[in-house]
């Protein structure tokens, strides 16, 4: 029996597409070779929908506590703005941005099958509107076909459930054609894998309105011969499609960015020139930013001209680009607090989790860290003593998928520097294991912050505004100016002994606070040399690390 477009429909939508998702993901990651043959397309998908689901139901709690029932505004936008937050990778961004599109119609609608038919449209114009350079044989030639279809559908007896329905096999079609459109889908056979993942969940969508099951999933590799028309052919480089080099930058970064909208065409000509794969998807002071680069520093510092980016991830493909991931024998997966940590950690060759304040990773996120990383054995670093069950829950999760995992018993991102210093892929597990334990724990820890508001602390009671020194995780000074306690916590650290001090400056650190303290060290301690870091916007105003 047909069920109309309401709320209730969206939040059943959101279930059965993460369902979909989830009974997919392997397949499409396997086929995963545009823009970049990382692999996790499917995973991505899976990710940016889950995210869409909890915002859902957040706001159906919300009502049941204010004894109100949503409205389809109210679902819609909702799972619009949870895909827009927990988007991952090329293709959710991309699908963040068709939600988007069908919420600015659907917001003001009825939910009758001609405002769906309008939403299908806006949502694959809007896709368009987001990539910097649309391409051929995607997601994006299939979003563009669902709505055609939709629109074929038109007639008085045509209800939301047939609009879906029409919508769904069209994506279908144009999913058949896309070797014929991209020539690394055909030289790979196979198709496009963001398409794949868009056919799930339109197919979702009308599973949903209609109550019946959908057919049988699209072949996504051909080893059956395909449509004539889609022609697997070899139509030659990439480029010729309207893409960009496959062999380009070897970061992915992604951010939230609260900004004003009339900054943003700015941002996207500063990111286009930085790299490819541009998506910028959002509005209304709120964007998700997704982008390959070399310089992911840069990337980053053009949306802090531009507005206040954070959750900001930064991937690195691991060198040249390659049709199947090649896997490592062991990797380092480490969860770091701004930036600058991200960007040094991904140039160690470590796969970073960029966290910023107050906004700890699930631990979804680390175990796709983990898979993206792409060994056979992963160390782990949390860097943070509140996310060991997070850690602990990753680890056990990805060991299922066959994936050797270390947690190693870092609580500070110092101590995950010192750690991955001694990291060594050649020695056996084991011994690696208990070398980086050894390292971190021979490291003392300290984090400079400003205390918020008045309270008790194991130095005494602080007042708003006080700098504290915390020393392995216990304010152990109280000051008044970020230099002054930061000697003090230094001669506190040495008066125990050491041999290298390392120093994190984060955004709020006063310039020349990294020339005085290592004058300091270099005049009261002389047998200690100095190394300085760039912590970046989100990560505390220092951090020290004793070795």
């Amino acid at each position: 029996m047909p069920h109309p477009l309401d709320a209730a429909a969206v939040r059943s939508w959101c279930g059965l597409a993460l369902e979909a998702l989830g009974r997919e993901r392997e397949r499409i990651d396997a086929i995963n070779v545009y823009p970049v043959a990382d692999g996790d397309t499917g995973t991505n998908l899976y990710l940016t929908v889950e995210s869409a689901a909890r915002a859902v139901e957040a706001a159906f709690d919300g009502h049941a506590e204010a004894g109100t029932a949503p409205c389809l505004a109210d679902a819609i936008g909702a799972m619009a703005h949870g895909a827009l937050i927990g988007a991952r990778g090329n293709s959710g961004t991309i699908v963040a941005q068709l939600l988007r599109g069908m919420t600015e119609v659907l917001a003001a609608a009825d939910g009758s099958a001609d405002a769906l038919r309008q939403a299908l449209r806006r949502a694959a114009a809007s896709t368009y509107e987001a990539v910097a350079h649309p391409v051929e044989g995607t997601v994006l030639t299939v979003a563009t076909a669902a709505a055609e279809a939709a629109e074929r559908a038109a007639g008085e007896d045509t209800d939301a459930a047939g609009v879906a329905r029409a919508a769904h096999e069209g994506a279908r079609d144009a999913l058949r054609e896309t070797p014929g459109q991209l020539a690394v889908l055909g030289r790979a056979g196979v198709v496009d894998a963001g398409g794949c993942g868009l056919v799930a969940l339109l197919g979702a969508l009308a599973d949903v309105l209609s109550g019946e099951v959908s057919a049988a999933p699209v072949a996504i590799r051909a080893d059956a011969p395909l449509p004539e028309a889609a022609g697997c052919a070899d139509a030659g480089p990439v480029a010729a499609a309207g893409g960009r080099d496959p062999d380009g930058p070897a970061f992915e970064v992604i951010y939230l960015l609260e900004a004003d909208d009339t900054a943003v065409p700015h941002l996207r000509e500063r990111l286009d020139g930085l790299g490819d794969s541009l998506v910028v998807v959002g509005g209304d002071g709120l964007w998700n930013v997704h982008v390959h680069v070399d310089d992911a520093g840069a990337a980053v510092e053009a949306g802090i001209e531009a507005g206040r980016p954070y959750r900001i991830r930064i991937t690195h493909f691991g060198g040249a680009r390659a049709k199947e991931p090649a896997m490592t024998a062991r990797a380092v997966v480490a969860v770091v607090p701004g930036a600058g940590l991200a960007e040094l950690c991904a140039q160690a060759g470590a796969t970073p989790v960029p966290m910023s304040p107050g906004e700890p990773p699930a631990s979804g996120e680390l175990v796709q860290a983990i898979r993206q990383a792409h060994a056979r054995e992963v160390m782990l670093l949390a860097n943070d003593p509140d996310l060991r069950h997070t850690a602990a829950a990753a680890a056990e999760e990805a060991r299922t998928e066959g994936v050797r995992v270390a947690l190693i018993p870092t609580r500070s991102a110092v101590q995950g520097l010192a750690a991955l210093a001694v990291h060594e892929p050649g020695r056996s597990f084991d011994e690696d294991v208990v070398a980086m334990t050894a390292a971190a724990g021979a490291t003392r820890y300290a984090e400079l912050a400003l205390a918020e508001r008045q309270s008790w602390t194991m130095a005494g009671v602080c007042q708003a505004g006080d700098v504290l020194g915390l020393i392995d995780g216990d304010v152990a000074v109280i000051g008044s100016d970020l230099t002054g306690t930061a000697m003090t916590v230094l001669d506190r650290m040495l008066s125990a002994g050491g041999e290298m001090v390392t120093l994190v400056l984060g955004a709020q650190a006063p310039d020349g606070l990294a020339d005085r303290l290592e004058e300091y060290v270099r005049e009261r301690h002389l047998a200690v040399d100095t190394v300085v870091y760039d912590g970046g916007r989100h990560a505390a105003p220092l951090l020290i690390g004793v070795e």
